[in-house]
């Protein structure tokens, strides 16, 4: 599908971070994020896409107000940058993950088959506006980690036959919108071998339209160590023949506090994703040595598998650092999704610039990976 191997980055909340003050260099002096990653090797970069991430009032939800405008704007750059890119439809009007696959708002009262019209038209008419751009992406995730389904509770895992209707939706969209754009489906938990047998077994099984391309995510203080991957990625490679790629992964750089970049009470403040009891077991030190160990580590577990089946990986938001109003979520948005919060930022001791805006050695080494 590519014969270059992907080293990709989400870069969904950098216009937010860098309207509220971020600045960020490298050896060679100070410069834009987008320019620096691109001089240290990335050639893909990941956006996603939310349908209205504003409440009825027009409060934004925060965390880069992803809508197709803001996606728009990042495509562009990054294909000016040489970068080929992935848009990733969330099909929701915030954050959709295992835990959350909320409806977009003007979605919410709609039964299976208006859903499935719905997810046809939105995914063809975003398709449609970004050719008319000249924007068109080199690859479509139809939905956002979907372990547990999509568009709940209709869509709700294990009930594969209206995530098997959702999907085809939006693949049935891409196919006839922008034929030849690689399709991927989008699974979290990349060490569970099981879980992804089960759930691509299911869909299968469910009459599930064909695709190209599996992403998993890999967080390994969440989802094991790496070997599982490693054993999950071979088996994939074998049992479904289709391509892979690792669509998100990190791994922090410190332990150290970032509440002073924020400027949040303690109590609006999300706190790290990654702490030092999430990552006491993961093999590897979270320090920028630990960092840049586990991304040499990573090209090689891709690079062992089986007919060169993963394509890459693309490490999730390394330039969202810790500044002040760029968090998870707004009080707007927490009202959207139920949860109870708080919204500050869960991810700077994972990106691969430091809190001042600095390239890390990871970012740094990428240009020999």
């Amino acid at each position: 599908m590519t014969e270059t191997f992907i080293k990709g980055m989400d870069l969904s909340t950098l216009p937010e971070v860098e309207e509220r003050g971020g600045r960020f260099s490298d050896s060679a002096g100070p410069g834009g994020a987008v320019t620096i990653l691109r001089r240290h090797g990335m050639n893909w970069v990941r956006l996603r896409l939310w349908n209205d991430p504003r409440s009825e009032q027009g409060e934004p939800y925060g965390a880069g107000d992803c809508d197709l405008e803001r996606v728009t704007e990042m495509a562009r750059r990054a294909k000016d940058a040489g970068c080929r890119w992935l848009l990733a439809i969330h099909y929701s009007d915030f954050w959709s993950d295992p835990g959350k696959q909320t409806p977009p708002k003007a979605w919410r009262d709609l039964g299976p088959a208006e859903m499935e019209r719905a997810v046809y038209e939105y995914t063809r008419d975003v398709l449609g506006t970004l050719a008319e751009r000249d924007l068109t992406p080199d690859m479509t995730a139809i939905g956002n980690e979907i372990t547990n389904g999509l568009l709940w509770p209709l869509g709700r895992y294990p009930g594969f036959e209206n995530i098997v209707r959702f999907v085809g939706a939006g693949i049935r969209a891409v196919r006839e919108t922008a034929p030849g754009v690689p399709v991927m489906l989008h699974l979290d938990n990349g060490g569970r071998n099981d879980l992804y047998r089960d759930w691509f077994d299911r869909y299968f099984a469910a009459g599930g339209a064909d695709f190209d391309v599996i992403g998993l995510s890999y967080y390994p203080f969440w989802h094991g160590k790496m070997e599982g991957l490693a054993r999950n990625m071979n088996d994939l490679a074998r049992r479904y023949g289709k391509d892979m790629i690792v669509t998100e992964t990190s791994m922090g750089f410190t332990l150290d506090d970032y509440g002073a970049y924020e400027d949040l009470a303690p109590d609006r403040r999300k706190g790290m994703a990654a702490t030092a009891e999430r990552s006491r077991d993961i093999g590897y030190p979270m320090t920028a040595e630990g960092q840049l160990a586990f991304l040499r580590d990573l090209i090689g577990v891709i690079r062992a598998v089986p007919d060169g089946r993963c394509l890459g990986f693309i490490w999730w938001e390394p330039a969202w650092i810790p500044v002040p109003g760029s968090g998870w979520a707004t009080e707007a948005a927490l009202r959207y999704t139920g949860e109870a919060g708080p919204g500050g930022n869960e991810w700077a001791n994972q990106a691969l610039f430091d809190y001042e805006g600095r390239a890390l050695p990871a970012l740094e080494a990428l240009k020999d990976l």
